[in-house]
């Protein structure tokens, strides 16, 4: 076994592979970027060697560098995680050629597998089914069309090196090939250094479910079992679970076999997983294959009971798999959600900023559920615009789906996370939602459940009497607080017991004394403990559960859990009244300006000032975390300045131009 490896990675997966290590009693090192000098991974490693500046092409992309690093350190072998170098054939080479193990799959398999184009050929020959679509290279924008056209419309344009949901592009139209082409070709250049493109058939109300295959250097190959990982926006993965509530055992193993023979064929040994589209039907195609660990692999971690990085590290040093597939059994139900810097309030903008606060979940592992929580951030650190927007993975594991849902619920509301936009509400709405605790998803659901954004999840009745009974009680605390400040003319006054509670547009009665709390004449059967300061509380409704994040605000509070936040206005009954005469600012008109929507950098701009401009016109392009986004005009008009050049670097709400 190796005495000492280095991790080619940063954040959640280098800690995640430390930890495996360490458990094996192996020595770790790890590398980082001025931007990560002070990141979790270089403190939990046993060295760190330090690459260069923050943009990964200069840093963790620089092999070279990679490879000096373990012959500085000693180390005898290389784990790649995923993104970066991890698949990349060029690197496992120069590990082998450098006589560094190379803790992942045979450079001949990565580049088998690693060219969508040819991996489709390669899986087509197998007698793997492939999706109906073009898989030579596309010469320019007029072939792209021509192409299209041809196996018809929707098609998908992708990036042949592409990955993690980056250099995608839907084109439902020839107008959407013609816009789309250039920038899926300038994406899959910037971020993963080739501008190939391959087009493909896309099939509507898909499902995206994906197998797990494990093999060793002595021709031993399994599968274990299937993740299900239909939730998804712009392509990129936000909720996995195992198994799939889709999947029967005849067709697992069916998938199953087609995956393991399609790993035989490339002579494959480590961990991979082989990604699927499901319709529905249950006919399944070929999608990729991954030739590294995914991001997701903790939900099979919980329903197989086997760490996937300590067999990449076992198999890595030649050693064979200790069991056979018919040892591989799938225990209970496994729920992942990653938790993203991104404000889905505002149409899932990228968001970066530093971690005010920053307090996960406590890991637990009972009969009755697990909690698990993969991150390589701490509070204080920042989430930099370099890198991959993802904060953390909170995993979830209970004897049924049903629980293991329930459970991401309870400890999302118990996730603290400030200083930047984050997706905690999102995916607890997403917990909540009857279409997905039904199992009844595709890789369309966001798209068809949230046609127009995120505003929060629903709230029920009970759930806001619940919200008002709380942030009564809050508002006792604090007058009883200030009831104390010294020097009153008639002594200490007692704390109002009567209150007007608005939440959501509505206002509530609610009685507060020491041995009862009632909403609008209705005992809430409160027990709960809260003194100013709080962020937190715990409340229990007649012996049910329910955390919420508390936090003062000018008339009242502010309270999210369930997946929303409510501000809520606590007023003594006895002027309440008082409060409809009180003026409501009115917000800037901001309909003549194009806002930036993010932080980001300004790439191009379409328009100067004097043109005209028509509804849905392009007006500048914006690049934020490796992404695209193109900034359209919502009416016609003309532009009477601009405010931004190509190449600037603008925040969030910064203006770029305005208009007449």
């Amino acid at each position: 076994m190796f005495k000492k490896i280095l991790i080619a990675n940063r954040g959640e997966i280098a800690c995640r592979v430390i930890r495996s290590a360490q458990k094996m009693g192996i020595a770790t090192v790890a590398v980082y970027s001025d931007a990560d000098a002070r990141s979790p991974h270089v403190e939990m490693a046993d060295e760190a060697v330090h690459l260069g500046p923050p943009p990964a092409a200069e840093s963790y992309l620089l092999a070279d560098k990679i490879i000096q690093a373990c012959k500085d350190t000693g180390a005898e072998a290389v784990h790649p995680g995923y993104g970066f170098l991890s698949e990349r054939e060029s690197f496992a080479k120069a590990c082998a050629e450098n006589d560094i193990v190379f803790i992942g799959p045979p450079p001949g398999a990565i580049a088998a597998m690693g060219d969508k184009i040819e991996s489709k050929k390669l899986a087509k020959k197998a007698g793997v089914s492939v999706v109906p679509g073009h898989v030579g290279e596309i010469d320019d924008t007029e072939h792209a069309v021509k192409i299209s056209t041809e196996i018809g419309y929707p098609v998908m344009m992708k990036a042949s090196a592409g990955g993690g949901g980056k250099g995608m592009r839907l084109a439902w139209n020839e107008q959407d090939v013609r816009e789309g082409f250039e920038a899926t070709k300038r994406e899959g250049k910037a971020s993963f250094g080739d501008d190939r493109v391959f087009i493909e058939k896309f099939i509507e109300q898909p499902r995206h479910i994906e197998i797990q295959v494990l093999g060793d250097t002595h021709g031993n190959i399994v599968y274990l079992g299937e993740r299900e990982c239909s939730i998804q926006r712009r392509h990129q993965k936000v909720v996995e679970e195992a198994p799939s509530p889709f999947v029967d055992e005849e067709m697992r193993k069916a998938m199953g076999e087609q995956a393991v023979a399609l790993a035989r064929a490339v002579d494959y040994h480590s961990a991979g997983t082989v990604e699927l589209i499901v319709g529905a039907d249950k006919s399944f195609y070929f999608l990729e294959m991954n030739t590294r660990l995914q991001v997701e692999h903790p939900v099979t971690e919980f329903v197989t009971d086997i760490d996937l990085v300590e067999q990449m590290i076992r198999v890595a040093a030649g050693e064979e798999l200790p069991f056979k597939q018919d040892d591989i059994t799938l225990t209970g139900w496994a729920v992942e959600n990653r938790v993203y810097a991104e404000d889905p309030y505002r149409g899932f903008l990228p968001s970066i900023g530093r971690l005010v606060r920053y307090d996960p979940p406590e890991e637990s592992h009972e009969e009755e559920g697990c909690t698990r929580v993969d991150d390589g951030v701490a509070e204080g650190g920042e989430v930099s615009m370099y890198y991959d927007p993802m904060i953390a993975k909170l995993i979830t594991w209970a004897p049924t789906r049903e629980g293991a849902i329930d459970r991401q619920i309870a400890e999302l509301d118990r996730f603290e996370l400030e200083g930047l936009g984050h997706n905690l509400d999102f995916l607890s709405a997403l917990m909540q939602h009857p279409r997905f605790r039904s199992g009844e998803i595709t890789t369309n659901f966001i798209a068809e459940e949230y046609p127009e954004g995120f505003q929060g999840a629903p709230v029920d009745e009970v759930l806001r009497k619940r919200l008002a009974a709380i942030a009564g009680f809050a508002a006792v605390a604090h007058a009883d607080r200030a009831r104390r400040v010294s020097g009153q003319l008639d002594g200490p006054l007692e704390p109002p017991a009567e209150w007007v509670v608005e939440i959501d547009g509505a206002a509530h009665d609610v009685h507060v004394d020491l041995d009862d709390v009632s909403v609008d004449s209705e005992g809430m059967e409160l027990a709960m403990a809260y003194a100013p300061g709080d962020r937190m509380v715990e409340a229990e409704f007649g012996g049910e559960a329910l955390t919420v994040k508390i936090r003062p605000g000018r008339y009242g509070f502010s309270l999210t859990t369930r997946g929303a936040s409510h501000d809520i206005r606590t007023l003594p009954r006895h002027f309440a009244h008082l409060a409809q005469h009180m003026i409501e600012k009115e917000p800037p008109d901001l309909s003549k300006m194009l806002i930036c929507p993010m932080p980001g950098l300004v790439t191009a701009l379409h328009v100067g000032e004097g043109d005209s401009v028509e509804e849905g016109q392009p007006l500048a392009v914006i690049e934020a975390m490796k992404m695209e986004n193109i900034l359209r005009a919502e009416k016609a008009g003309v532009v009477s300045s601009v405010s931004a050049a190509e190449g600037d670097s603008l925040q969030a709400d910064d203006v770029i131009m305005e208009f007449e």
